[in-house]
């Protein structure tokens, strides 16, 4: 069998690094499409609705036969789709109203063979419960610009992981890709998973 090549329209270094611990290796491609044109009722429809843009984005202009995931993640809290943060006063006002909570992961997954035109794609949540930095804590991990670059402003790979508390689902899916969830798409597509093993 001729070995497939796997396309992560993402430029999330933790997606691709999930990827790869999972024994594939991707080629990235990002997608460039404008994520705040972009709307849906409820936020773990909008990052479905971000990742299967991101995947069709970049399969229509693939032409080999390869094998597209797209991935886009938000935070819900009170019902609201939190991104990455616009700036350190975004993300100084989220983890004010994030900690001492419960918020809910939600990352869209789509996958798409470009040699049969299949597509499946489905919304992992994982609920996360955010423990009570301090103030000066807060401010620090703010001043390492890391929350500016991850959805919710916090992420389970990083500086934040001490003011997690526990979470209730899957890890991998709030560090940016649910494993299970991304086997379970392929095979809907009639992909093993294990056949994509480098």
């Amino acid at each position: 069998m001729t070995h497939r090549i796997v396309v992560l329209a993402s430029a999330s270094p933790a997606r691709l690094g999930l990827l790869r611990q999972a024994g594939l290796d991707p080629q990235v491609l990002v997608s460039g499409v404008d994520e705040d044109a972009l709307t849906a009722p409820t936020p773990g429809e909008l990052a479905l609705v971000l990742a299967e843009a991101k995947a069709q984005a970049v399969a229509g202009g693939l032409s080999d036969g390869q094998l597209v995931i797209g991935c886009d993640s938000v935070l819900e809290l009170d019902g609201q789709a939190l991104g990455k943060p616009a700036d350190a006063a975004e993300a100084l006002a989220r983890w004010r109203s994030m900690r001492g909570r419960d918020g809910v992961l939600r990352t869209g997954h789509c996958v798409i063979d470009t040699a049969t035109g299949k597509q499946s794609s489905a919304t992992a949540s994982t609920t996360v419960r955010f423990g009570n930095p301090d103030d000066d804590e807060v401010a620090a991990y703010i001043a390492s610009g890391e929350p500016l670059h991850v959805a919710g402003a916090f992420t389970l790979d990083g500086r934040s992981a001490p003011f997690v508390d526990g979470i209730d689902g899957d890890p991998g899916n709030v560090i940016g890709l649910s494993l299970p969830l991304l086997r379970r798409l392929l095979a809907d597509i009639g992909v093993r998973i294990t056949d994509l093993w480098v």
